[in-house]
């Protein structure tokens, strides 16, 4: 679907607390955008509604282009719970498309560590209520042995990649979680 200034709030965020959203920055004079475009499309397709392909022509729409940071096109950004949470710019060839959108379409790497985790910890991320699980992870830290002391820091961080590095909640856990630790 194209996607502009006007509709990339409702498109594109509103719609990633749904399904994760892929966006493609391009331009209609891009030789490698012309490139990709066809196997976003074609990967995107594979996955049958499990995530949808949002294209943004960045001549005609700069503003959402210039505020999510894109300096040189073809540039792709995931969004998922109105968050980026994994991007990458240039032509990659048709595996690498395909190993991107994967791991969206797939379990977090936060859901594959749950085995073994307090059941109020593994609903809270199996929810979506990030905050709790982080919550209740740091609260476990100090008490926790070693070896569970590294898996809760290796399921937070899984969750920070989840949000994405810049989510407010994975700024504010991180820093929490370093003191902790450290």
């Amino acid at each position: 679907m194209d996607v502009t200034d006007a509709t990339f709030e409702d498109e594109v965020i509103e719609r990633s607390h749904e399904v994760p959203v892929v966006v493609d920055f391009w331009a209609e004079w891009c030789g490698p955008c012309r490139m990709l475009g066809p196997v976003l499309e074609s990967e995107a397709a594979a996955r049958d509604g499990e995530l949808v392909l949002a294209k943004v022509d960045v001549d005609a729409n700069p503003a959402v282009a210039r505020e999510y940071g894109v300096m040189s096109i073809p540039a792709v950004k995931a969004f998922r719970k109105g968050h980026v949470v994994d991007a990458f710019v240039g032509a990659l060839p048709p595996d690498a498309v395909r190993s991107f959108l994967d791991r969206l379409t797939g379990p977090s790497a936060a859901e594959a560590l749950l085995d073994g985790e307090p059941e109020e910890v593994a609903e809270a991320v199996r929810s979506g209520d990030h905050e709790r699980a982080l919550e209740l992870l740091l609260s476990e830290l100090g008490a926790a042995t070693p070896e569970r002391r590294e898996r809760i820091r290796a399921l937070m961080v899984a969750l920070f990649a989840e949000l994405g590095q810049e989510h407010p909640l994975s700024v504010r856990y991180r820093r929490r979680l370093a003191s902790a630790l450290y």
